[in-house]
């Protein structure tokens, strides 16, 4: 009986220790997990991104109405760069802007408007006459959206690069981002961007830029010329299909996006020439196939010297595309600083831009979770509770 009781105590001890050790490896590799969650979220957390631009007051047309229908427009302020730091620190990067704007309520109000998203603001000089305006019409179907530009003389174009202390705007800066629409606000303007880029390149830090071409702003020869001399300080070169002829001379054969057709043989032509160029690490196009003012297709297409990718192709339905290629632009640089290869920063680029379209306003409000489950293709919108 005495050995049956030692017997089945020995058993139960095991057993414990067996439990225990098996309890004490399970919550160590927890831990690790943990441990290893925080230290990725403290990475992104000490990324700083800065980007170079202007911001507007957006006034638009409510709903679908045309100007002319108009007794009162929506009021809200965005602008390129100023959209993908809000969008960078949407996703828990800091984002820092530089710009200028009137040292008045309303340039008060389009910086409030920032830091309410996270956005560090504190070099933003302050001075000139006015804010820029761009006034929208969201058109649907096969009447397009229209855009009129109230910008002449605003602060930002009226601008010296001795106003801005760039070894403190870069200090603890991984990635610079600007756009082509800075450079063609003015020639001052255009000296700060070049006066910027420089700065970034001579600290090692990353550097991109989006072409962004407005013909209302300047004209394809004057936006050669000066985004040409700007790309020599560029790493990650974003734009569409039209950007890259317009800004840089590159065209797609066998494309038109009037008739919603690409051709992927096309802009690899393309690709391989800006590269040969300029010595691009990453040129990415997002692209548009505009079947209606209403309904796009969504992809884009990345390269890295070497490889091509193209992303998963998205139908969407639009609510407001204005602001879609910053987010692009946005998740992108997102994913390359944060370590993510190439092929999947595209990806949550364009899921986040798809995301986008569906979004009232200049600002993607997309979370990072929204961005991945549309990633591992959770698309349905269905109601979530």
């Amino acid at each position: 009986m005495l050995q049956l009781f030692l017997f089945t105590a020995a058993i139960v001890v095991e057993v414990f220790i067996f439990v225990q050790t098996k309890l004490a490896a399970t919550f160590t590799a927890i831990q690790k997990n943990i441990t290893s969650i925080i230290k990725k979220k403290r990475l992104a957390m000490s990324k700083k991104v800065v980007t170079l631009g202007e911001i507007m007051l957006r006034l638009t047309s409510p709903g679908h109405l045309r100007f002319v229908q108009s007794d009162s427009f929506d009021v809200t302020y965005g602008g390129g760069e100023a959209n993908v730091s809000a969008a960078l620190c949407n996703y828990g990067l800091n984002g820092t802007f530089v710009s200028k704007v009137p040292n008045n309520a309303i340039g008060q109000s389009a910086i409030n408007h920032l830091r309410r998203y996270g956005v560090d603001t504190q070099f933003v000089a302050r001075g000139g006459e006015r804010l820029g305006i761009y006034f929208l019409e969201t058109g649907a179907s096969m009447r397009a959206s229209q855009v009129i530009y109230d910008r002449a003389g605003a602060s930002i174009a009226d601008v010296d690069a001795s106003e801005f202390d760039w070894d403190k705007i870069f200090e603890g800066a991984s990635w610079f981002h600007t756009t082509g629409i800075t450079p063609a606000l003015s020639d001052k303007a255009a000296a700060l961007t070049l006066a910027a880029l420089k700065a970034a390149k001579a600290k090692g830090i990353t550097t991109s830029i989006d072409l962004n071409f407005r013909k209302k702003l300047w004209t394809k020869e004057k936006a050669r010329e000066v985004m040409t001399g700007l790309c020599e300080y560029v790493d990650v070169c974003i734009g569409n299909e039209e950007d890259a002829d317009l800004c840089l001379g590159f065209k797609a054969a066998n494309t038109d996006v009037t008739k919603g057709e690409l051709n992927l043989d096309g802009f690899k032509d393309v690709f391989k020439q800006m590269q040969a160029k300029f010595g691009f690490k990453f040129i990415a196009s997002s692209l548009r196939e505009s079947h209606s003012a209403s309904d796009n297709g969504w992809s884009a297409l990345v390269y890295d010297g070497s490889e091509f990718y193209h992303t998963k192709h998205y139908e969407v339905r639009i609510v407001d595309r204005v602001g879609s290629g910053d987010s692009f632009a946005s998740g992108l640089i997102y994913g390359l600083v944060t370590g993510m290869p190439m092929a999947e920063a595209a990806e949550f680029g364009v899921a986040a831009s798809a995301i986008k379209h569906t979004i009232p306003g200049d600002l993607n409000h997309a979370t990072l979770s929204d961005v991945k489950d549309l990633m591992k293709g959770d698309g349905s919108g269905r109601v979530q509770r």
